[in-house]
């Protein structure tokens, strides 16, 4: 909202107004006020969820810390949609197609993680909201999520093309010395960036190459089919990563950072050419939206750090995976997420690991056994006696240095 107000102002000829047009100078006001919000309001909400007894049930009493744990606030994650939704509406262009469907995630996913804290207060136990609903909302927004990045006409990449001097397009280039007529075109696509592959992009519609012909006709499908996968995987396996205090919180952030430099150069036509990855116009934007995040994320470490004074709850953890995963959805790296959010893929592997061994071992040897101590994994350092706010430490050093490679993966190519 502030954009349009200092976006008239500057028409206006009001002096320094027209430093609102600038992504990096909204995206600090965008951080700061994100803060500010998470830090202050944080206080006044977990006030409120203390006076209406809204606490954790604690499962596992076994565990080194957890009765301590019990009766802390939960739902916290109000504080971080709060965080993220007040700047992201105050500095960003709101008309931004991927502004639309980030603020429909963080609403969404929030109010289904809601649900699910809300019932399990009201019952006092940890089933909440039954696992067919969660899986149906998530399936739900990762075919909106879908089905608008293919058929809007707002969502396009951007590409150099040659031709004759007739202006005839007759194939993709990236030679800068090219003496042929070079334009740029908007094309829709269901291509995404590989990892590690200089120009080499992995299109949706070569998963049915058997298909020949038709196979392009049925590309969207099969996109709109891994957007629901990942949507509906991220955001489980953040909802799965948090289980101590402050890991969840400071791997997103760690994540949204990275994210936030991908926009960037995803954005802007300069670095997209130099580093030879798709150039999806407006998606700058979102540098804003994710600045917001980050803010939300950090301010709510404050009270989220061990001894934690709040959780998160679904409310929270729910969201920060959608919201990854839609993001890196829209600018293309969706390939990345396994590097990525190596953390949240290692803690989703350990339940299926452990869920499925003891499964097996049931049938064959009439007795369940265990790969780990008790999963997720965080729990398994947890029984092995590492105190936690050491194996939090790792967890996040590990994520950062798992950020690190994603980002090099733009020079590795």
């Amino acid at each position: 909202m502030l954009y349009y107000l200092f976006n008239y102002l500057n028409e206006l000829g009001v002096p320094g107004a027209g430093v609102f047009e600038y992504i990096t100078f909204r995206s600090a006001m965008t951080v700061i006020t994100s803060l500010v919000v998470s830090i202050v309001f944080g206080k006044k909400i977990i006030r409120a969820l203390q006076r209406r007894q809204i606490g954790e049930e604690i499962r596992d009493l076994d565990l080194a810390g957890q009765m301590q744990k019990k009766g802390t606030p939960t739902m916290g994650g109000i504080i971080i949609i709060l965080a993220i939704l007040i700047p992201t509406l105050l500095f960003a262009k709101l008309e931004n197609i991927y502004v639309i469907l980030m603020l429909i995630t963080t609403v969404w996913l929030g109010f289904l993680g809601f649900m699910d804290d809300y019932l399990k207060i009201k019952h006092k136990n940890k089933e909440g909201l039954k696992g067919t609903y969660k899986i149906i909302g998530q399936i739900a927004l990762g075919f909106i999520i879908g089905g608008v990045l293919y058929f809007s006409d707002d969502v396009v990449i951007r590409t150099k093309v040659v031709g004759t001097t007739d202006q005839q397009i007759v194939e993709v280039v990236d030679n800068p010395n090219c003496t042929e007529f070079v334009e740029y075109i908007d094309v829709k696509s269901t291509r995404t960036t590989i990892p590690f592959l200089k120009d080499n992009e992995f299109d949706y519609s070569k998963i049915v190459w058997f298909l020949d012909e038709h196979a392009a006709k049925v590309g969207w499908l099969i996109f709109i089919i891994a957007t629901i996968l990942i949507v509906t995987a991220v955001s489980n396996g953040a909802n799965l990563t948090d289980g101590l205090d402050g890991l969840a919180t400071g791997t997103s952030a760690i994540i949204g950072a990275t994210l936030g430099v991908l926009a960037y150069v995803s954005g802007n036509r300069i670095a997209a050419e130099y580093l030879h990855i798709l150039y999806i116009p407006n998606t700058g934007e979102l540098v804003v939206y994710m600045a917001s995040f980050i803010g939300a994320a950090i301010g709510f470490l404050w009270y989220n750090s061990y001894p934690a004074q709040v959780f998160m709850g679904d409310t929270g953890s729910l969201t920060i995976g959608g919201i990854i995963a839609v993001f890196a959805i829209i600018i293309k790296k969706e390939l990345l997420i396994p590097i990525l959010c190596g953390i949240f893929l290692v803690e989703n592997l350990s339940v299926m690991m452990q869920v499925s061994y003891f499964k097996y071992t049931k049938r064959k040897y009439g007795e369940g056994r265990r790969i780990f101590k008790m999963a997720p994994l965080h729990h398994h350092y947890q029984k092995k006696g590492y105190p936690e706010p050491k194996i939090v430490a790792r967890f996040w050093i590990v994520s950062l240095i798992l950020a690190v490679i994603s980002i090099i993966t733009l020079k590795l190519r």
